[in-house]
């Protein structure tokens, strides 16, 4: 199927709608929710999910704690797959490394919950986890 995207400069296309185009979100009210919330700016400021993107334009979406600084490449009405989707963006250098940081970050500070877990509890864990547990 032939996708129609827009990469002349003076293409737009609303916000929320282009998020959704490009997969940072699943829905297109996910898209507006967190355009709502402050999570995704353009240029540097809050946006609401009217505002239109334009082909050139910074956009800085915070997904799960998770900054992306991405360069508007091309705008496209529809979604489409995950390899058009990826020609609407090109990450920034200094986000990538911001992102890139932040990533380092949190694995180096992440500890597996179930480190000390070796196999299925014995009995006496299982009357121990019970115990713990209350009366059903």
């Amino acid at each position: 199927m032939n996708y129609k995207i827009s990469t002349e400069p003076g293409a737009r296309l609303r916000i929320n709608k282009w998020l959704w185009a490009a997969r940072f979100f699943k829905t297109r009210s996910l898209a507006s929710d967190a355009v709502e919330k402050g999570r995704v700016k353009i240029g540097g400021a809050n946006v609401k999910p009217s505002k239109d993107v334009r082909v050139g334009d910074i956009v800085e979406i915070d997904i799960e704690r998770l900054v992306w600084q991405v360069e508007v490449l091309g705008v496209c009405d529809v979604r489409s797959p995950a390899t058009v989707a990826q020609t609407l963006y090109v990450e920034t250098a200094k986000g990538r490394a911001k992102r890139r940081l932040a990533e380092t970050e949190r694995r180096r500070t992440f500890r597996e919950p179930a480190v000390g877990l070796q196999g299925r509890p014995t009995k006496r864990d299982r009357r121990v986890i019970d115990k713990l547990s209350g009366p059903d």
